[in-house]
């Protein structure tokens, strides 16, 4: 069962080079047996991904059938009873996990058919092969002289590319091979342009590139004859392994490696320069070098599948090129590819990665310097050479190179032109491929650092000291409208202080004693005088004079005296 949140638009070409990605988001139950929900994703937008769900079984399939081609990737143990024991399934969706970081992390597993219809069923439903032969069919009505011979099977990488054993009958025992292609999702050519691009392609001569008997295009992809070359590739020879076995049989786990002597590899690194820079300088990109796209003939290296680029297919290496900042261009990704077939001859084994920046011991110091000027993060960083630059190098400068005939290329200056724009808009896909990977990265980072434990605490921290000084602002306020209200009653207009105010005491000087014989006569009270405002403890100069006069002016005549008391007055 699978669940598309977005599927793809009409007429896009999927790009079979961009990696998958996988996450286990959830193991659940299901009548009996337990279902692991599997997140996929292609390339690098989050948005381009599905889930789709896998049992254990169908785990066990896939890795049955990779365990013929001698590829063991540490699956999960079987477990009989228990296997439904929450701890277990934990276990197991983590050990599953481990197993698909294995299978997306080996670049020639992780192309292959069966780890793609793994994954993703909806996009590879299709037979490539039976229609591969529908279409190699009707090249065979209207070229009645040619027939088939054989079927290959998997020889190649390529799952949109197909290999079949045919002969021409005015020469029946030659036998060629023809190899049917789909057009990729770097094609920018028009059919009518591609066709006639593919028809002169038997014209191009060169020592190191293997002649192209026939070739033609229609809208659906492009099919070329080569003679087959019983030999192998280069990596045949590296790997000790027969051409026409399975592609995962010869190259996913071989039994035996050998890195080929000194000799061979400036001999042959020679030879593919030279073959790269006829092709650079006829303005006709190539883009797709590695040690299975170089024949073996007569002790000569030949290049393979120079229709490749123009039928818009990506390049085996496309994977590790999106990484790269510096290598857009197709004469870049030439040097790039070189430097990865130069590894794989030198050491014997593929590079595994995008980058080397530490050389295997094995490695001669004329070897190694070549090696640093092209995988190294430095030089990738700085610039990759040139060809040219590369031929010059002490590795390959005093290899003797001898033409038996001249070079050729025929190609009208329409079609030229039409080729150049062609690769133009490769380079450019290419560069918004890498943009997005660089964006998604940058957003990934910041995420992650978002999330990160150290992160959380800092946050933790700014929360805490943003309330303290939030509470501390809050007790200020409360505070200081308290002090406000006092100093308001203190600082009132004068008219309201006049009544606010306290009264002041009016000093009265003693009374002189009465004469002898006498009674003291009551005294009346004097009125208070009129209460002199005070806005503040120290009194202004004018209240201050106001306050002093009435003082002196006090007279003691101004006393009213005390009525007698009538004594004979009945008591009440």
């Amino acid at each position: 069962m699978m669940d598309i949140l977005e599927k793809p638009p009409a007429g896009h070409v999927l790009d079979d080079t961009q990696p998958l990605s996988c996450i286990i988001e959830a193991a659940q139950t299901v009548q009996g047996h337990t279902d692991y929900v599997i997140k996929v994703q292609r390339g690098p937008i989050p948005e381009n991904c599905w889930r789709v769900t896998r049992r254990y079984s169908d785990f066990a399939s896939l890795n049955a059938t990779l365990q013929t081609y001698s590829i063991d990737l540490s699956l999960p143990s079987k477990k009989v009873f228990g296997n439904l024991d929450r701890e277990f399934v934990a276990e197991r969706q983590q050990g599953l996990q481990s197993y698909l970081d294995a299978l997306a992390g080996h670049l020639m597993v992780s192309s292959n058919i069966l780890v793609k219809k793994f994954l993703d069923p909806e996009s590879y439903a299709i037979n490539y092969q039976e229609s591969a032969l529908q279409h190699v069919s009707m090249f065979f009505r209207s070229e009645p002289k040619w027939e088939m011979s054989e079927v290959q099977q998997d020889i190649g990488w390529r799952i949109k590319k197909q290999y079949f054993m045919v002969k021409h009958v005015d020469r029946p025992k030659h036998r060629q091979l023809l190899t049917w292609a789909s057009l990729g999702p770097d094609n920018f050519l028009s059919t009518k342009d591609l066709d006639s691009i593919m028809r002169l392609l038997p014209s191009l001569k060169h020592p190191f590139i293997l002649p192209i008997t026939f070739a033609m295009a229609n809208e659906n992809g492009g099919l070329a004859i080569r003679t087959y070359i019983s030999e192998g590739t280069l990596r045949d020879r590296v790997y000790k392994t027969r051409p026409r076995q399975p592609y995962l049989k010869k190259y996913g786990k071989p039994k035996s490696v050998t890195p080929l002597p000194q000799n061979e590899i400036k001999t042959f690194g020679r030879q593919i320069l030279e073959a790269l820079k006829f092709l650079h300088d006829k303005g006709l990109p190539y883009g797709h070098l590695h040690a299975g796209n170089v024949i073996i003939d007569n002790g000569s290296c030949k290049l393979l599948d120079v229709e490749n680029h123009l039928l818009g297919l990506p390049g085996f290496y496309r994977s590790y090129i999106t990484l790269l900042k510096r290598a857009s261009s197709t004469e870049a990704i030439d040097v790039y590819c070189f430097g990865h077939v130069l590894y794989e001859m030198a050491v014997g084994t593929p590079l595994a990665s995008a980058t080397c920046d530490s050389l295997p011991s094995c490695c001669s110091p004329q070897v190694r310097s070549v090696l640093e000027m092209v995988l190294t993060s430095e030089a990738l960083r700085t610039g990759l050479p040139d060809v040219a630059t590369l031929i010059a190098q002490p590795l390959f400068s005093d290899v003797p190179v001898s033409y038996l005939e001249k070079p050729q290329m025929k190609v009208s200056s329409r079609l030229r032109e039409a080729i150049q724009k062609s690769k133009e808009a490769m380079e450019t896909r290419l560069k918004e491929e890498k943009k997005a990977i660089t964006q998604h990265k940058r957003i990934s980072k910041a995420q992650a650092k978002h999330m990160s434990e150290e992160e959380k605490k800092k946050r933790k921290k700014k929360a805490l000291s943003a309330a303290r000084i939030a509470q501390n602002s809050s007790s200020e306020q409360v505070n200081g409208g308290v002090s406000g209200d006092s100093s308001s009653s203190r600082s009132t207009t004068p008219q309201m202080a006049g009544t606010l105010s306290p009264t002041p005491q009016v000093l009265t000087p003693p009374l002189p004693p009465p004469p002898p014989g006498t009674l003291p006569a009551p005294i009346s009270q004097p009125s208070q005088p009129s209460a002199i405002p005070v806005s503040s403890p120290t009194l202004p100069s004018s209240d201050r004079g106001a306050l002093l006069g009435s003082i002196q002016g006090f007279s003691k005549s101004a006393l009213k005296k005390a009525e007698t008391e009538d004594k004979s007055a009945p008591r009440m």
